[in-house]
């Protein structure tokens, strides 16, 4: 299979080569809707600033950004903010005070994907338990699923952003920029 179209059709990876991203650390993330749509809601002005007013979807993305620690004990968060064809946040991966007893006792039935691994070649490819992929791909799965039943068109650009944050500073411009994306909304990369 992996012979077949030679690579030639394969995108490489966004992912800083030879980083585990299951490791320690805090991870500034940005995820997309498909095409940009403005699915979530809209950037509203109330009493001279701006802020975002969630539809159902934006709700609902919102809500299951704030649960993302209940699904994996070992993330903190950090600034979110989910915008109206976007999501940025801020996830703190500590696994040094996770008591393996803790893991154990959550239901069976997680956010977390289940991919099977009978066959080696999807085992390798898939994201590995506990990473960066994996908790996105669960945030973009739940949302998803929800969504749907809302509007049946929403999707997800197929791939997200990520930036390691290496210090306290940037953590902090981070952070800022985050709070703030409401207030400049129309300088956003992402306005349309």
């Amino acid at each position: 299979m992996t012979n077949k179209f030679q690579n030639k059709y394969r995108i490489p990876s966004a992912r800083l080569k030879n980083w585990d991203y299951g490791t320690n650390g805090a991870y500034f993330i940005t995820i997309c809707t498909g095409n940009r749509e403005h699915f979530f809601g809209e950037i509203v002005s109330v009493n001279d600033e701006n802020e975002m007013q969630f539809n159902e979807i934006g709700g609902l993305a919102n809500e299951f950004w704030a649960e993302i620690p209940k699904h994996f004990p070992f993330v903190e968060l950090g600034n979110y903010q989910v915008m109206p064809n976007h999501v940025h946040g801020i996830l703190i991966i500590d696994k040094n005070n996770v008591v393996d007893d803790v893991v154990e006792t959550l239901p069976l039935e997680t956010l977390q994907c289940n991919v099977s691994t009978q066959n080696e070649f999807m085992s390798k490819i898939s994201p590995k338990s506990g990473t960066i992929s994996t908790i996105i791909r669960s945030f973009k799965s739940a949302v998803t699923k929800n969504a749907h039943h809302i509007h049946a068109d929403f999707e997800w650009q197929e791939r997200f952003h990520d930036h390691i944050i290496r210090n306290s500073k940037s953590f902090d411009n981070i952070q800022n920029y985050i709070e703030t994306n409401p207030e400049n909304w129309r300088e956003d990369k992402f306005y349309s």
